[in-house]
């Protein structure tokens, strides 16, 4: 599959950061662009103003983007765009695909499960459920790996 423009969401993480470099590998096989995204969400306390809050959120996201391109270039990483986009991470990521045309999204995810995963939710996994772009997942060494109960057992095979 070749690739020419690479989503990576960004929440200003380490853990998403570490998504950067297998998008840069992938990115370097096919020349492809690689759109650094971020979702600007604002968090508005009672008696706060929303117009402020969202705009204090975008300029918020837009400097940590400004920023990071700056560093990847003077790393010498070039095809590099920079996107903010409003809403909730999910939904967010979701429509930029769309918009933008990607043809791979590399992010990270924490790698929770149970009431963990309950509690947060998981980005990733409703990334997946929202689109059909491949998505290539990078989770953190130190995640717990949970197998899945077999259902049957495996039968021997004789010869």
């Amino acid at each position: 599959m070749k690739t020419n423009r690479i989503l990576v969401p960004l929440d200003g993480s380490e853990l998403a950061e570490a998504a950067l470099a297998d998008a840069f590998d992938l990115a370097a096989r096919d020349e492809a662009v690689v759109m650094l995204m971020r979702a600007a969400e604002a968090r508005v306390l009672p008696g706060g103003d929303p117009i402020l809050a969202e705009v204090e959120a975008v300029a918020e996201a837009e400097k940590y983007l400004t920023d990071l391109k700056a560093k990847l270039d003077g790393h010498g990483f070039r095809n590099v765009e920079t996107h903010v986009w409003y809403g909730t991470p999910a939904a967010a990521i979701i429509e930029a695909v769309g918009y933008y045309k990607a043809d791979l999204i590399v992010m990270s995810t924490h790698g929770r499960s149970g009431i963990g995963r309950l509690i947060f939710g998981s980005v990733a996994e409703s990334v997946l459920r929202g689109t059909s772009t491949p998505i290539f997942l990078r989770r953190p060494s130190e995640a717990l790996v949970n197998l899945p109960a077999l259902t049957m057992q495996p039968k021997e095979v004789h010869r």
